[in-house]
């Protein structure tokens, strides 16, 4: 695959620039945060200094609206009092806390690491140690660096997830397109094909040459027919899953090495299922001829069906060499392989047709070094 230098350029552009941008946003709010912790430590030096002042004041000592004024304009910090007789006053402190000596103690070491504590002196005579947090404003900008790096976060898996499902899209239009074509360009020497068979019958040939020739004919036609539906939403009807399945179990049988042992079971004798026979048939054909490859031709294919409540699941069992746990949905990834000649599109296929055109699930039931297990499972049509 090639890649766009001009667009990968771009690209880290694109990125650097983000970077350097929520960088500088992050830089400016911290500086913007320190710079109003240190105002709001001022305040409280203020209040503190007016507090100091109020204790040492006499009763009919007049201390002017300043003092007053710098007290009681602090509605927002949060403060606990410490006399030096041990006496508790507090400020902007809920009532319960108050009356919880425990609660208390733990909101002063809490207070302890959020700002440095304030001794109150007036005249070098120490009077008490003030303790305060952070306002609901300094906590709320504190948070406000995590919000933001939440919602460019978000911001970035939407687009993220915007563009692969475009491309999804876009390579599911190439996926049908290409579909479409090979089943139009197979279909113009098929039709020459039924041509030419006609005419060989006309000349007396040997009639099981004819036969054989017309067997690949109806082979090629079927090929022909699941690619045109594969490039399109097929049509599903109501078909017997036990029936359809012993269909592709006969065929496959008969058209595989006598190497193989192939075997068949259903514990129930007949379930109607939503289905379009051709590809269903096409996915049961790639699961056991990838178990075949994975048992290297020699070794036993089973095909179980089972019905759990409203799902009927066919199980593909063989006895190849396994599959890695950790690669148990990689598997069904386009490109992906075990094979030096494959194309990695088989077990991608078999995905697209159970789960999207046909509702159901397919997954990896069991594997291990004596063999595995594939899963497919469809709603009975009950």
């Amino acid at each position: 695959m090639e890649f766009n230098p001009k667009r990968r350029t771009s690209n880290i552009i694109l990125l650097i620039s983000a970077f350097v941008i929520v960088s500088l946003i992050l830089w400016n709010t911290n500086i913007f945060f320190e710079k109003f912790k240190q105002e709001e430590r001022l305040k409280i030096e203020n209040w503190a200094a007016a507090q100091a002042e109020l204790l040492n004041s006499s009763i009919d000592q007049e201390l002017g609206n300043l003092p007053v004024q710098i007290l009681q304009n602090n509605a927002s910090t949060p403060m606990i009092l410490i006399n030096t007789d041990g006496s508790v006053k507090t400020h902007n402190i809920p009532e319960e806390l108050e009356a919880d000596s425990l609660k208390l103690q733990k909101k002063i070491r809490q207070f302890k690491n959020e700002n440095e504590p304030i001794s109150m002196s007036y005249k070098g005579e120490e009077l008490a140690m003030l303790y305060y947090g952070n306002s609901d404003v300094l906590n709320k900008l504190k948070y406000y660096p995590i919000a933001l790096l939440l919602i460019i976060f978000l911001f970035a898996a939407v687009i993220f997830f915007f563009f692969k499902t475009n491309k999804a899209s876009e390579q599911n239009k190439v996926w049908a397109g290409m579909a479409k074509e090979t089943a139009h360009q197979i279909g113009t020497p098929l039709t020459s094909l039924l041509g030419w068979n006609e005419l060989l019958k006309s000349e007396n040939i040997n009639p099981d040459i004819t036969k054989e020739i017309e067997k690949d004919i109806s082979r090629l036609q079927t090929i022909t027919e699941r690619f045109s539906k594969v490039g399109s939403i097929p049509t599903l009807e109501v078909y017997d899953i036990v029936s359809e399945t012993e269909k592709a179990y006969q065929y496959l049988k008969r058209r595989s090495s006598k190497l193989i042992h192939f075997s068949f079971s259903s514990e129930i004798e007949k379930l109607p299922v939503l289905l379009n026979p051709p590809l269903y048939n096409w996915s049961i054909e790639n699961l056991v001829k990838n178990g075949i490859d994975a048992m290297r031709g020699k070794g036993n294919i089973a095909i179980q069906i089972e019905k759990h409540g409203n799902f009927v699941h066919i199980m593909i069992s063989d006895t190849g060499h396994g599959i890695a746990k950790s690669e148990y949905h990689n598997i069904f990834n386009p490109g992906v392989t075990s094979k030096k000649r494959g194309w990695g599109l088989g077990l991608s296929l078999v995905k697209r047709i159970i789960e999207e055109y046909h509702k159901g699930k397919i997954k990896v039931f069991s594997s291990s070094k004596e063999g595995t297990i594939m899963q497919i499972s469809l709603k009975a049509n009950v």
